[in-house]
């Protein structure tokens, strides 16, 4: 008869999506012994994502340890148990090629699924916080010497915030139609992604009168509104401990603002040339009611096309996606697996969004960037893209 094994995962976010990670352990049924363990720090991730990538990480550690081995994997979960079961219908396209990795780790037919309380997964729960916790220091998990002390410490509980998102995201993939294992080869590991923290720049003189201010304009600094929405950003992002670099558009106020978290976190600013904003031409400086008196027809071919420019020798939103498109493809070269702030303008973060969603040009003017809020976008390997953030301002408050 084959051995058995027991898997027990876990996964986390501080934000959800924020700063996230997992820990697996496989442990021998008779004398409860880890025999192997496996932690991560993923970055800005879902608390599912974290789940999943657990389940998946002590997949394969038990099949380093016995591919014949039957698999029974405990969860405190009920999302990943009832979807790896085949119960729940898998809705979320993030989920669907983390699922797929799991099944291709052993045949179907050696993998059972059990949920258990949180507290009967103490083990598992207790990596995931360590992973994490490394994460905020900059690191990775590493094993410890002794794993005794693993199995009888308390992780640090879960706030009532993380439990009820955790159940918000279990409902909203209630059961609908099962769906059926995939079949033939399952989908890559595709690693830790690419992550692009977008910060909009603090508020510039000109920003609550509404005026068009792009790369031809006056160049504004920050005005002290805005100093203080840099520096409100700073604690918060300091505080998730993720940023592992900072890039800045090379205009004045994102130059500031980049430098008021940079110097929080004990980073250096990169300046990419390719993220500055749109160069409005004539009408820089203007509002959009003094456009519309003084050149409405020029205004209303912009506002039907993104490959109009505006008057005198303006940049068009068609031009402004090429070079951020560059710019993105650079930062994820030099960024692979790191989670980076790009502190930049609406144009560019509206375009890398409308990019990463697959939306036309005219989303551009559906969507909202106040000042200072933060977005985000994770990139894969296989280069597929995830929004995972939108002009969040809840550190504005």
């Amino acid at each position: 008869m084959p051995r058995t094994l027991i898997v027990e995962a876990d996964g986390g976010s501080r934000g959800n999506p924020g700063p996230a990670g997992y820990g697996a352990v496989v442990l021998d049924p008779e004398t409860g012994e880890a025999l192997a363990e496996a932690a991560e720090f993923l970055g800005t991730a879902t608390n599912n994502v974290a789940e999943y990538k657990g389940l998946v990480a002590g997949l394969r550690a038990a099949r380093a340890l016995d591919p014949e081995a039957r698999i029974h994997v405990r969860m405190d979960s009920k999302l990943v148990v009832e979807q790896m079961s085949g119960r729940w219908q898998i809705k979320h396209p993030d989920m669907k090629p983390l699922a797929a990795a799991a099944r291709a780790v052993f045949p179907h037919e050696q993998v059972t699924y059990e949920w258990i309380p949180r507290a009967q997964n103490k083990h598992a729960d207790r990596l995931a916080n360590e992973a994490m916790d490394a994460g905020k220091n900059g690191k990775q998990w590493e094993p410890r010497d002794s794993r005794a002390a693993l199995d009888t410490a308390a992780a640090p509980a879960r706030s009532a915030a993380a439990r009820a998102a955790d159940e918000a995201a279990e409902a909203a993939e209630a059961p609908e139609v099962a769906e059926a294992p995939a079949p033939g080869w399952g989908a890559p590991d595709l690693g830790v992604p690419a992550t692009l923290v977008l910060l909009r720049h603090g508020e510039t003189a000109l920003t609550p009168q509404k005026r068009f201010s792009g790369s031809g304009g006056t160049d504004p600094e920050l005005s002290p509104a805005g100093r203080r929405q840099a520096e409100a950003a700073a604690v918060s992002l300091a505080a998730r401990g993720t940023i592992q670099a900072v890039v800045s558009s090379p205009l004045r106020r994102c130059r500031e603002t980049a430098e008021a978290v940079a110097a929080r976190l004990g980073l250096e600013v990169r300046l990419e040339e390719g993220l500055r904003e749109t160069d409005f031409g004539a009408w820089e400086g203007l509002t959009f009611a003094e456009v519309r008196e003084r050149f409405p027809d020029d205004l209303d071919a912009w506002l039907a096309s993104a490959a109009v420019a505006p008057t005198g020798g303006g940049e068009s939103f068609e031009a402004v996606a090429r070079r951020v498109a560059v710019a993105r493809d650079k930062l994820l070269a030099r960024y692979t697996g790191r989670t980076v702030l790009v502190v930049t303008h609406v144009t560019p973060i509206k375009t890398l969004v409308r990019l990463a969603l697959g939306a036309p040009p005219e989303s551009l003017f559906r969507m909202e960037l106040s000042a200072a809020s933060l977005s985000a976008v994770a990139y894969y390997a296989d280069g597929n893209a995830s929004l995972r953030l939108l002009n969040d301002t809840s550190h504005l408050r």
